[in-house]
């Protein structure tokens, strides 16, 4: 497993994270136990870095990866985490106190004195032209309540306008074979100011492991049924906002392109490791063979020219009327 540095944050961490939504809510049942043997499976597979949210499971997920961080205080795991989504998507609720309560909440969680990356969890778009709100999380740096901050985003306009603040650390995108447009001038961006790019949704919900068909159906707690349409939250999160069967569609095109004895996830995560703006990619997990499937993205060869074009000529043929300019 290769390192990465993690933008303004100063540390560095492995190229293949894990996403800890799936052991928290929303992707149906994971057990206690299956969520702790799946996040082992990810530190034997050289895995350090570990997203994850107040919100997931209602601070499930963060209760779990504390375990995690307590079991191993030895190995050098690197946690992120989010706030913001516990109230109304106001910006009036992105208020000092309410950052100070989640906070607290939040390193109980994780049981830390101090945070060592949190990031504000896809925040209304206004959110990004009050500087105070920015101002207000370098306070809680001086406080030491959180080493470093970032942002979680749902558009590319969202990342260009946050890493203008010189705060702002790290910055959370969709991006993967069916998202392609941060990869132009956000990732430039990025790079050029040091800022660090995490990726998630890297396998659009699981439409790029090649698992699924016309005929899988998704539990009643599982987003992939219950937002298709985006009514829970941001369309874009679920199936990275690809219809279904569209996506289907691109994923067989795709599978000839996978070298052989490898796994079409694995190639999907080695896809977006090509481009040297990205820190880390957290696919999620709900089981060890999964996070150690995922981790072996980090083993792959780096792709050819040949492959690269036509991943993007199925984006650009399959993919991009339906998603390009709305994220």
């Amino acid at each position: 497993m290769r390192s990465r540095k993690l933008g303004r944050t100063g540390h560095d961490v492995s190229e293949v994270g894990f996403g800890a939504w799936q052991i928290g809510a929303d992707w149906g049942d994971v057990a206690d136990d299956d969520a702790m043997a799946t996040l082992e499976a990810a530190v034997e597979a050289g895995v350090t870095f570990f997203d994850t949210a107040d919100v997931y499971g209602d601070g499930r997920s963060e209760r779990l990866v504390g375990r995690l961080l307590a079991e191993h205080p030895e190995a050098g795991l690197f946690v992120a985490t989010k706030m913001g989504r516990r109230l109304d998507q106001t910006v009036a609720n992105y208020s000092p106190e309410h950052f100070r309560a989640w906070n607290d909440r939040s390193r109980e969680n994780l049981g830390v004195d101090t945070l060592p990356l949190v990031q504000l969890h896809c925040p209304p778009t206004d959110l990004y032209y009050r500087p105070e709100v920015f101002e207000d999380l370098d306070a809680m740096v001086a406080e030491g309540r959180i080493a470093a901050y970032g942002v979680s985003v749902e558009r590319v306009e969202e990342a260009l306008k946050a890493i203008e603040y010189p705060g702002v650390a790290t910055v959370q995108i969709i991006y993967n074979m069916f998202r392609q447009r941060p990869a132009a001038l956000f990732f430039e961006e990025a790079a050029k100011r040091g800022v660090g790019v995490i990726v998630r949704v890297p396998l659009a919900s699981g439409l790029l492991s090649g698992k699924y068909t016309r005929e899988t159906s998704f539990a009643a707690d599982d987003h992939r049924n219950f937002n298709r349409h985006g009514e829970s939250f941001d369309v874009g999160e679920t199936f990275a906002g690809v219809p279904f069967e569209v996506g289907l569609d691109a994923v067989e095109e795709l599978r000839g392109l996978v070298p052989p004895d490898a796994a079409l996830a694995a190639f999907a995560l080695r896809w977006i490791l090509m481009h040297p703006a990205v820190s880390t990619v957290i696919p999620g997990a709900r089981s060890p063979e999964q996070a150690r499937g995922n981790a072996a993205a980090a083993d792959l060869p780096a792709l050819d020219d040949a492959t690269l074009a036509r991943v993007a000529a199925v984006y650009d043929e399959r993919i991009a009327p339906y998603v390009h300019q709305r994220w």
